[in-house]
């Protein structure tokens, strides 16, 4: 099952087209895309029943937005690839790197970024998307919490994220539009193997990051589990598990994002997340 927010309505994908949720349903379902997943269960089962006489009648059409808007956590995991720990010169972690991003800092498909400085790095991440509450979760029921898998890029301002006399994390990366999101968020059961997905990012069509999903060195069921235990992770709910080796930062010369270029994230059976980027003036 694919869902996606299509001009600010939540939709279900049907072959190549969107069907508008509330509509479909009868107004059983609000067309808010955060609404869906306190009652994704039901939606699942919902969904289900949907045939081709009610796809035909409840077509919507539109430009794809951010399909998890506002979610009350914005989770992030650090260094969760060891190559790019490696280019970072830190350490392997031995647990997860966990910090938050502001909520404020999420934007959507197509969506123009504006720099508020040179040196703006570039990260795509694998972005899991919490379908019901989940408290001290065991390893083995994790995936049982998740409604889907999206893509973001984790946009990061070096210089702020570095600054003394600790790292800045949570600021350097939540400048406004630095977490775009996208374009649709897929169910677990559509992918051959959920744990090993292709994931790459280009600029202007150049891929400098392209890497497997299997390749974390915490994997999304980890990463739950120990989230978990610190802090309960609500419906709707968003966590970006982590970057590949091949950001600007760790390049010899160093390179950064600049005025004009646009930013493809990619990850294989979900999508392309693109979104052009214009420097501050």
């Amino acid at each position: 099952m694919r869902i996606a927010n299509v001009a600010g309505r939540l939709a279900l994908g049907a072959g190549d087209r969107w069907i508008d949720v509330a509509n479909a349903s009868g107004g059983v379902f609000s067309a808010d895309p955060m609404a869906v997943y306190e009652r994704w269960d039901e939606f699942r089962a919902w969904a289900a029943t949907i045939d081709e006489s009610t796809a035909s009648a409840h077509v919507i059409t539109g430009a794809l937005e951010n399909p998890v808007p506002s979610p009350r956590q914005l989770i992030a995991i650090g260094l969760n690839y060891r190559e790019h720990a490696i280019e970072s010169n830190l350490a392997i972690p031995e647990h997860p790197v966990v910090f938050a991003k502001f909520q404020s800092s999420l934007t959507g498909p197509d969506s123009t970024v504006t720099l508020p400085s040179d040196g703006i790095d570039w990260e795509v991440e694998m972005v899991v998307v919490i379908g019901t509450s989940a408290s001290n979760v065991a390893l083995a029921d994790a995936w049982d919490h998740v409604a889907g898998l999206t893509i973001g890029q984790d946009l990061s301002w070096r210089e702020v994220q570095t600054r003394g006399p600790a790292p800045q994390f949570s600021i350097g990366k939540s400048y406004p539009g630095f977490s775009p999101v996208g374009p649709v968020v897929v169910t677990p059961d559509e992918f051959a193997d959920r744990d090993d997905l292709a994931i790459s990012c280009a600029l202007d069509g150049e891929v400098l990051q392209d890497g497997r999903t299997g390749d974390l060195i915490f994997s999304v069921a980890e990463i739950i589990e120990y989230i978990s235990r610190g802090t309960t992770l609500e419906p709707g709910d968003v966590i970006a598990t982590g970057t590949p080796g091949g950001v600007g930062d760790g390049r010899n010369p160093k390179r950064y994002l600049l005025d004009g270029e646009v930013v493809e994230v990619t990850v294989s059976g979900v999508g392309t997340l693109s979104n052009p980027v214009r420097h501050e003036r």
